[in-house]
């Protein structure tokens, strides 16, 4: 089920009744319907988007079937210094890039090259209603991307916010499984798997995983990552509770790290808990320069309840 705000939470316990109920007669119709709930993609640019960040750029990148010719747009914004790690932005449900515009700078700001990607199906990039196998998909041919600018692999990070993050940790059990390194995995405000969110924001009454066709299942695939592993929530997140990311901790093989940011929600505990985040990242995934980086006056500024 899409991960919405409390306003909403009555709202959404109806659809997935409904979705039960609509499930037993209506089949195929309803698992395109659950797919809808679940990523709710947006083509629409977000109300506060005031245009890509200065430096960044738009790009390709092919990815599915070569019959097709599906392209996902994608902005890399490297940093200054050419040797900076790259991390891959893997983005939630609903919001396109045009609503990720904070947490992609600050991750600039970090000292990080920046790739973020709209999955087929949101913002600009080709495709329709998105499902977890095609996400999957376009992680692993943006990976492949990340891996042509920045070659050393240790100098490589995943991170994910929210469903990002199952597609974050999707990616770090294949890369793990295919023999290929990578320098870390950030997990943030995410869950264990798509049918316990759903009962927490519903009922646990209702037989979800029987009834879900998209898994997400990241708290059996995060045991088999064998990279460095940050997660992070705020413990005030009322649309995925922190113990979601305290159960994946538990899982995940070390080394690892929890950081648990007070007072921060959904979509602010990299500006909220700023200081021990870069000091999380540089300590974990042994990033001085990370740890080095300054607070600027916009990042202050920017330290306002995120959308």
């Amino acid at each position: 089920m899409t991960l919405l705000r409390r306003p909403r939470a009555r709202i959404v316990r109806l659809l997935a009744a409904a979705a039960v109920l609509l499930g037993l007669a209506a089949g195929c119709s309803t698992l395109e319907y659950e797919r809808q709930l679940t990523f709710r993609p947006s083509r629409d640019v977000a109300g506060w988007f005031a245009g890509i960040p200065a430096g960044a750029r738009e790009v390709f990148v092919p990815v599915g079937d070569p019959a097709k010719r599906e392209r996902m747009v994608a902005w890399w914004w490297p940093a200054e210094d050419a040797n900076a790690p790259a991390v891959l932005y893997l983005h939630g449900a609903r919001w396109n890039l045009t609503g990720q515009t904070r947490r992609i700078e600050q991750l600039h700001r970090f000292g990080f090259s920046v790739f973020a990607i709209d999955y087929r199906g949101f913002g600009k990039s080709d495709g329709d209603l998105p499902s977890e196998a095609s996400v999957y998909e376009d992680a692993q041919a943006a990976w492949r991307w990340v891996g042509e600018r920045q070659p050393d692999p240790s100098r490589r990070f995943i991170y994910g916010h929210s469903l990002g993050g199952a597609v974050a940790i999707d990616l770090a059990a294949w890369l793990s499984a295919e023999g290929e390194p990578a320098g870390g995995l950030l997990a943030e405000s995410t869950f264990t798997n798509l049918a316990d969110i759903a009962a927490a924001l519903t009922s646990e009454w209702l037989p979800t995983k029987l009834i879900l066709s998209q898994k997400f299942d990241s708290v059996d695939k995060i045991t088999r990552v064998r990279m460095p592993v940050l997660i992070v929530h705020g413990t005030s997140d009322h649309m995925v509770p922190s113990r979601f990311s305290e159960s994946l901790y538990q899982a995940a093989p070390a080394p690892k790290k929890l950081l648990l940011v007070d007072g921060a929600g959904h979509n602010n505990a990299m500006i909220v808990g700023e200081d021990a985040y870069r000091q999380a990242l540089a300590d974990l995934f042994h990033l001085p320069e990370v740890a080095a980086a300054r607070v600027t006056p916009r990042a202050v500024a920017a330290a306002r309840p995120a959308r």
